[in-house]
C-alpha cells in the first residue's frame, strides 16, 4: 500500500517545552487508516490533524470494541530522533486486537507509517530535559450497527503530542491507594489488553483516592482481593530485602514494555528479580520488619514512579523515608539515558528514525 499524504493548510502555534503537562496539546497532522472485509486494511494516509465523523450508532460508541498503544520519540543532545522498543509496541497491540476481535494490521507497515508521520512532525519534539513525544496508534469499531458482536469495519489512526512528565509530582514519590471494594480486571477476561473499557473500570476507584490525596489506585486481583496486580497506568515492583518482585503475569495484567525493560535491566546487573504473586499483607509484613526497602511503578507514560505512602485498610505506610529509593533513581536514570542517546544500548531497544 502507497500512503498518501496530504499537508495542513495552517499549521499551530508549538507550545513553549515550559508549559508542556501530558496528552495536552496535539501536532498538525495524523495518521489513519481504514478496514472492511472486501479489502482488508485500505486507503492509508497522513492528514490534516482533525475530528472523526462517525454516526451516533457508531459501535465503538456502545460496546467500547477499542484498542491504543502508547510509545514516545525522543530528541538526543544531537538532534537525532530514537524511538523506544516501538516494534515491541505493535506486537501487543495486535496481541490486544486478538482478544477484541480485530482484524492483525501488518506490523512493518506501520511502522513505516509511523516514521513517515513522525518526519513530518518532527519540529514538534521538545528538546527539554524530560519531555518526549508521545505517541497514540488506536484502533476503533466502526460499524453503524446497535447490536453486541465484533463489528465488520474499523478504523486506525495515529495521533502525536508534546509531553513533559505524567504525573504532577513529576519524578516525586506518589501516593497509592488499596481498594477491596473495586476491581480493575479479573482473569479470563481482557484486563491483558490495552483496550478502552479496562481504563473506564478504573475511573470510580482513581476518583476516590484522587479526593482522598492519593495519586492512583494499586488493584488487587478480582478473586481474593489479595494478590496486586498493578497501578491505573503502571505495573508495579517492591523492593523487599535484595529481592526485587513484580506480579506475575496472570491474563489481567498488562504485559508493560517499561517493565520487560525494567526487568532486563535489573538482572543485568546482578539483582535477584521474581515474577510471583504477591499480597498485600506481604507487603505490609515486610514493612513492619523493615525490609520493604523501596516501591516504584513503570510504565511508558511516567518510566519509573516512586511510590512514598501506600494506604489499604485505613492504615498508612511510607516507604522508606518517603523519598526517592536509590534502586528506582538508578533505573530512571538507567533507562531515560538510553532513551535519549546519553547512554549505551545494550539491548537493542533504540530504534533511530530513519
Amino acid at each position: 500500500m502507497e500512503i498518501t499524504i496530504k499537508k495542513a493548510d495552517k499549521l499551530k502555534k508549538h507550545p513553549e517545552d515550559s508549559t508542556l503537562g501530558f496528552g495536552t496539546f496535539f501536532t498538525d497532522h495524523m495518521f489513519n487508516m481504514d478496514y472492511n472485509p472486501e479489502k482488508g486494511w485500505h486507503n492509508p494516509r497522513i492528514e490534516p490533524y482533525g475530528p472523526i465523523e462517525m454516526d451516533p450508532s457508531t459501535m465503538v460508541l456502545h460496546y467500547a470494541q477499542a484498542i491504543f498503544e502508547g510509545l514516545k520519540a525522543y530528541k538526543t543532545d544531537s538532534g537525532e530522533i530514537q524511538l523506544f522498543r516501538p516494534e515491541d509496541n505493535l506486537k501487543r497491540f495486535n496481541k490486544s486486537g486478538h482478544m477484541l476481535c480485530i482484524p492483525d494490521f501488518d506490523e512493518e507497515f506501520i511502522l513505516e507509517a509511523l516514521f513517515k508521520l513522525i518526519n513530518i512532525e518532527k519540529d514538534w519534539i521538545p528538546g527539554a530535559p524530560g519531555t518526549s513525544l508521545y505517541i497514540r496508534p488506536t484502533i476503533i469499531a466502526m460499524d453503524p450497527y446497535i447490536g453486541l458482536r465484533p463489528s465488520h469495519t474499523y478504523r486506525f489512526f495515529i495521533i502525536l503530542s508534546p509531553v513533559g512528565a505524567y504525573y504532577a509530582e513529576g519524578f516525586d514519590p506518589v501516593k497509592m491507594w488499596v481498594t477491596t471494594d473495586y476491581v480493575r480486571a479479573i482473569r479470563g477476561g481482557v484486563g491483558q489488553a490495552k483496550t478502552a473499557g479496562n481504563y473506564a473500570a478504573s475511573l470510580y476507584a482513581t476518583d476516590l483516592a484522587n479526593k482522598d490525596g492519593y495519586t492512583q489506585v494499586m488493584w488487587l486481583d478480582g478473586v481474593d482481593l489479595e494478590y496486586v496486580e498493578e497501578v491505573g497506568a503502571m505495573n508495579i515492583f517492591f523492593l523487599i530485602g535484595d529481592e526485587l518482585i513484580t506480579p506475575q503475569l496472570n491474563r489481567s495484567i498488562l504485559s508493560g514494555i517499561t517493565r520487560d525493560s525494567v526487568i532486563k535491566l535489573a538482572r543485568s546487573w546482578g539483582s535477584k528479580v521474581s515474577e510471583r504473586k504477591v499480597s498485600i499483607h506481604e507487603i505490609y509484613e515486610a514493612h513492619e520488619k523493615g525490609t520493604l526497602k523501596e516501591v516504584f511503578g513503570s510504565g511508558t507514560a511516567a518510566v519509573i514512579s516512586p511510590v512514598g505512602m501506600i494506604k489499604f485498610k485505613g492504615k498508612e505506610i511510607t516507604i522508606g523515608d518517603g523519598n526517592v529509593g536509590p534502586f528506582a533513581a538508578k533505573l530512571y536514570t538507567e533507562l531515560t539515558n538510553i532513551q535519549y542517546g546519553k547512554a549505551d544500548d545494550p539491548f537493542d531497544w533504540i530504534m533511530v528514525l530513519r
